[in-house]
C-alpha cells in the first residue's frame, strides 16, 4: 500500500512516519515541497505519488496568531482539505484527516459527541470546521479524527513549555477552568496505523466514513496537566526550580488571549473505540512515555 503523508515534520506527522512504515511505502511531504496554500502544489504532489491513502497531518495550529492571519489559516485549514478530497476522489484514494476540539464552543457539560453541532469560538476553530466540511463534501472516502491537547517528544507543545519554564522559574500561573484530555502524537499515529491496517480487510459497511473522536482516556485541566508534567520531571530527576505544588490555579479570565478557548474540550470516543475495537490509554501513560523520551534526549 502506498501512503502520501502531508505534514511530515509536525508532531503527528513525525510519529506517523514511524507508525506507517510497517504498512507500506510512505511518501512524506512538508512545506515547501507541498505548499497547502497553493492548490496546484497539492494537486501536483498527489498526482506524482498516486497514493492509495492520503494522510493530512498538516494544519495551521497557531491559535492566537490565526486571529490576525485569518487568510493563511483559511487557506491551510479550510480550503486545502477540500482540494485534497477532490483529488483523492479522482484517483480512488482514501483520506485520513485530523481535526480539533476547537470546533466546539465548550458550553456543553458532558463530553462532546460526533453528532454535536460545531460552533467554534475563533478563527482556528472556524477554519478547521470548514475544512472538515469541505473534505466531507468532496465525495472522497474520508475519516476525520478530532482530537485534543496534542503533545509529543517532537516539536513545540505544552509539555516542553512547562518543563522549560519549570527550569527557569519558581512560580507559574496556569488556567484551571478548561478541561480536556491531553493526547500524545504517538497515540494518534499508532491508532491511525491500526485503523488503516483494519481497513484493508473490513467490510466498508461495518466501518462508516466520517468523523470520529480520537483522544486519550481520562481528563484534566491545564493546571492539572502542568502539575503532572512537573511531577514527572521531578521523579525523573530533572533540574527544576518549580515544584508541582507551586503552580497557581487561575481562571481563563485572569489570562486573556487573542483567541477564546472552549472550557470543555472533552471528547466522547465511544464511536471510535467500538467501531475499531481499540483501547485508548490514559493521558498519563502518554505523558510518561514522552517524558522518558525527553529525558533520554536531554544533554
Amino acid at each position: 500500500m502506498k501512503f502520501l503523508l502531508l505534514g511530515r515534520n509536525g508532531q503527528v506527522g513525525f510519529e506517523l512516519r514511524r507508525a506507517l512504515a510497517p504498512l507500506g511505502e510512505v511518501a512524506a511531504f512538508d512545506f515547501p515541497a507541498c505548499d497547502l496554500t497553493v492548490p496546484d502544489s497539492i494537486r501536483g504532489v498527489i498526482n506524482a505519488v498516486a497514493p492509495q491513502v492520503i494522510i493530512n497531518a498538516a494544519a495551521y495550529t497557531a491559535v492566537d496568531t490565526a486571529e490576525a492571519s485569518p487568510q493563511l489559516a483559511r487557506a491551510i485549514n479550510a480550503l486545502a482539505p477540500g482540494i485534497i478530497g477532490a483529488e483523492a476522489k479522482k484517483i480512488g484514494a482514501r483520506v485520513i484527516h485530523y481535526s480539533t476540539d476547537y470546533v466546539y464552543d465548550g458550553t456543553k457539560t458532558t463530553p462532546y459527541l460526533e453528532t454535536d453541532d460545531a460552533n467554534p469560538l475563533g478563527i482556528y476553530g472556524i477554519t478547521k470546521r470548514d475544512g472538515d466540511e469541505a473534505l466531507a463534501q468532496s465525495g472522497a472516502e474520508h475519516f476525520i479524527f478530532r482530537t485534543s491537547w496534542v503533545f509529543g517528544a517532537h516539536g513545540a507543545n505544552f509539555v516542553k513549555t512547562v518543563l522549560r519554564l519549570g527550569a527557569e522559574r519558581d512560580k507559574l500561573n496556569v488556567v484551571a477552568d478548561q478541561f480536556g484530555a491531553p493526547t500524545s502524537a504517538a497515540l494518534l499515529a499508532d491508532a491511525t496505523a491500526q485503523v488503516l491496517a483494519q481497513l484493508r480487510w473490513r467490510n466498508p459497511a461495518d466501518t462508516p466514513a466520517g468523523i470520529y473522536h480520537l483522544a486519550a482516556a481520562g481528563e484534566t485541566s491545564w493546571h492539572g496537566f502542568a502539575q503532572a508534567i512537573l511531577q514527572g520531571g521531578v521523579s525523573r530527576r530533572l533540574t527544576l526550580k518549580l515544584l508541582p505544588q507551586a503552580v497557581r490555579a487561575i481562571t481563563t479570565g485572569e489570562y486573556p488571549l487573542p483567541a477564546k478557548r472552549p472550557a470543555n474540550s472533552r471528547l466522547d470516543t465511544t464511536r471510535f473505540r467500538t467501531t475499531f475495537g481499540l483501547t485508548l490509554p490514559h493521558w498519563q501513560s502518554g505523558l510518561d512515555h514522552v517524558l522518558d523520551q525527553l529525558v533520554v534526549k536531554a544533554p
